[in-house]
C-alpha cells in the first residue's frame, strides 16, 4: 500500500497550529523558558526553539535571559509591541481601570470612588472617560487596545451578559454591559462576574498559581466567590455560580438586598458589619480594618463573628466541593488573620475531613486590584494576538 504523503499545505497548517499552541501557552501561563513551554505544549525542543524563533522575528515573542533552578534558561514572553489590553472592574462603591500589556504587565492604574446607587450609563461613560485618559498619558489611543474585559460586582446571566438578580447593583438591571461598552469604546469588551475574575487572577498570578480546585471568596460590600474546578472557572448552567453571599444560613434572619431573608451577607457582609457598630454612621470598611488591627474590642469582636458565620458557610462549600486551596480576598481580608482566625476556625469544625487534610486557607496575594487584573487576564484569553501583529 503506498505511504500517503504529507501536502505541503498540511505541513503548513500544523506548523500554524504548533504555532497557536506556544501563543496559547504563553497567554495561560505568562512568560516560560523554551524548555517549559516543549513541557506545556507537548512540542520538541527543536520545534520549540524553530518556532520561537519565528515568532521574535515576527514582532509576537520577545525572549530575555533569564534563570531556572540556578541554571540559565531563556524566558520567552510577548513582545510589548503586540499591543494593549485593559480590565475594568465595577463593584457597588468602586471603579478600578487598568491597562496591561499581553503579558499582563501592568503599565497604569486607577481607581475611583462610586455613589452607592451609581447607574450603567453614567459609571460606563465613566470608565471609557478615564481609559481614554489614561491610554493618553501612555501617548496611545483606544484603537491600539487589543481588548477589555469588565467584572461586574453581581451575578450576570451567562446568555445575555446582563444583571441576573434584581436588587444588585439595581442601575445595572437589564442592561446589556459588553455591548454599551464595546459601542462606546469600539473594541471587544468581555464581561463576567467580578468574583470569578478574582479566582481566575489569583489562579494565574496570585495565591492560587498551580492549583486546580480553588475556591476565591470575595469579603467586600458584598461576599461573594469564584469556583475554579479542575483549574477552569464554574459559571454554572445560568452563569450565577459562586454566590455565597446569597445562601441562606438564619432561616427568617435580616433581610438581603437580593430580596430574601438570612442570607449570608446580611448577616456578615459589609453593611451589615457597619451597622452593628455605628448604627446609621458614617464609617467604612477600611476604617473597621483600621481599627480592628489598632485592637479595638468592638471592631475586632465584629470581624470575628463575621468570621464564624463566613467560615461555617466556606466549610459547607467545602463538603460539596473538596478543594485544595481557599483564597480570601477584598476589602475585608486586609484584616489578615483577625478575620482568616474565626473563618479557619469555624470551617474547621465543618468540614467533613480531618482537619490535616483540610484545605488551607490563605489571603489573596492581588489585594483590591484582582478583580480588576482578572479583567485584564480575561481580555487576555480571548484576544488573538496573532491576528493583532
Amino acid at each position: 500500500m503506498a505511504t500517503q504523503r504529507r501536502t505541503p499545505g498540511s505541513q503548513a497548517s500544523l506548523r500554524e497550529a504548533n504555532r497557536a499552541r506556544i501563543v496559547a501557552a504563553i497567554k495561560k501561563h505568562g512568560g516560560l523558558t523554551q524548555v517549559e513551554l516543549a513541557g506545556v505544549t507537548g512540542l520538541s525542543p527543536a520545534s520549540v526553539s524553530n518556532i520561537v524563533r519565528e515568532l521574535v522575528a515576527a514582532g509576537v515573542l520577545r525572549t530575555t535571559p533569564s534563570t531556572r533552578s540556578g541554571r540559565r534558561a531563556t524566558l520567552v514572553s510577548f513582545a510589548r509591541t503586540v499591543g494593549l489590553v485593559a480590565g475594568i472592574h465595577v463593584s457597588t462603591r468602586h471603579l478600578r481601570v487598568i491597562v496591561a500589556d499581553v503579558n499582563g504587565t501592568v503599565v497604569t492604574d486607577r481607581h475611583m470612588p462610586l455613589a452607592r446607587d451609581h447607574r450603567a450609563d453614567n459609571e460606563l461613560d465613566r470608565a471609557s472617560l478615564l481609559l481614554a485618559d489614561m491610554l493618553g498619558g501612555l501617548e496611545s489611543g483606544i484603537d491600539e487596545l487589543l481588548g477589555v474585559g469588565l467584572a461586574i460586582q453581581a451575578p450576570l446571566d451567562r446568555r445575555t451578559g446582563r444583571v441576573a438578580a434584581r436588587g444588585i447593583l439595581r442601575g445595572w438591571t437589564g442592561v446589556d454591559i459588553a455591548g454599551v461598552m464595546a459601542r462606546r469604546l469600539r473594541r471587544p469588551v468581555f464581561v463576567d462576574n467580578g468574583s470569578n475574575l478574582g479566582a481566575l487572577a489569583e489562579s494565574r498570578l496570585g495565591a492560587a498559581r498551580g492549583k486546580q480546585n480553588v475556591i476565591y471568596i470575595d469579603l467586600g460590600d458584598g461576599i461573594g466567590s469564584g469556583l475554579l474546578l479542575g483549574g477552569e472557572v464554574l459559571r454554572g448552567h445560568n452563569g450565577t455560580a459562586g454566590e455565597l453571599g446569597h445562601t441562606i444560613i438564619m432561616e427568617g434572619g435580616p433581610l438581603c438586598r437580593c430580596g430574601n431573608r438570612g442570607c449570608l451577607e446580611a448577616i456578615a457582609g459589609g453593611p451589615a458589619i457597619l451597622e452593628r457598630l455605628e448604627p446609621g454612621g458614617t464609617m467604612k470598611l477600611s476604617d473597621i480594618v483600621v481599627r480592628a488591627m489598632a485592637n479595638d474590642s468592638a471592631s475586632m469582636r465584629a470581624l470575628s463573628e463575621a468570621g464564624t458565620h463566613i467560615g461555617l458557610a466556606a466549610g459547607n462549600l467545602c463538603n460539596l466541593l473538596d478543594p485544595e486551596r481557599i483564597v480570601v480576598g477584598g476589602e475585608l481580608a486586609r484584616a489578615g488573620e483577625l478575620l482568616l482566625g474565626p473563618i479557619r476556625m469555624a470551617m474547621e469544625n465543618t468540614i467533613l475531613v480531618d482537619r490535616a487534610d483540610a484545605p488551607d486557607l490563605v489571603q489573596g496575594q492581588l489585594g483590591l486590584t484582582a478583580a480588576a487584573m482578572g479583567a485584564v487576564v480575561l481580555a487576555i484569553d480571548q484576544t488573538n494576538v496573532r491576528a493583532a501583529v
